[in-house]
């Protein structure tokens, strides 16, 4: 991230879930951080990539965001999140996508107020998935806030 800006690059076969991700974290309130493409005069500060692995710490493991010296990278599994797959539909990639973008813009893993203080960034995804959070919550907006004004 330079300041308050993300530019991004795709190497992603997941479009709609990265464009859902980008419209939610910049929706309403949430313009502090300009999340744009990279273009010719700048350099990437976050590429959407994908992998196809279940081994060692890909196990259960849907999305992750993987911060680098420079470029950091946000991997979508297509593992899980092909067609065909145990959550291979947009409504589960955008919900994966979401929420490693949380990550992205220096969120961490909310472990705290399961049912209680809702949360795109809980550690659980079967939570994420049964209280239907398709993007930042009221806690999150608050939390955006607190760290980006």
């Amino acid at each position: 991230m330079d300041g308050t800006e993300i530019a991004w690059d795709d190497e992603s076969k997941f479009d709609d879930a990265r464009k859902h991700a980008i419209k939610v974290w910049t929706a309403g309130t949430l313009k502090q951080v300009k999340i744009k493409p990279d273009g010719a005069t700048t350099y990437a500060d976050l590429e959407w990539r994908d992998t196809s692995n279940v081994a060692g710490q890909w196990a259960n493991t849907y999305g992750k965001w993987d911060p680098n010296t420079g470029t950091d990278y946000l991997w979508l599994n297509r593992a899980y999140l092909d067609a065909g797959k145990p959550l291979g539909n947009n409504e589960h990639r955008r919900r994966v996508a979401a929420h490693e973008l949380g990550h992205a813009l220096g969120f961490c893993h909310k472990d705290y107020g399961y049912g209680q203080y809702p949360s795109a960034m809980w550690a659980d995804y079967g939570l994420i998935e049964g209280k239907d959070i398709n993007g930042p919550t009221s806690n999150d907006i608050k939390a955006y806030h607190a760290l980006w004004g």
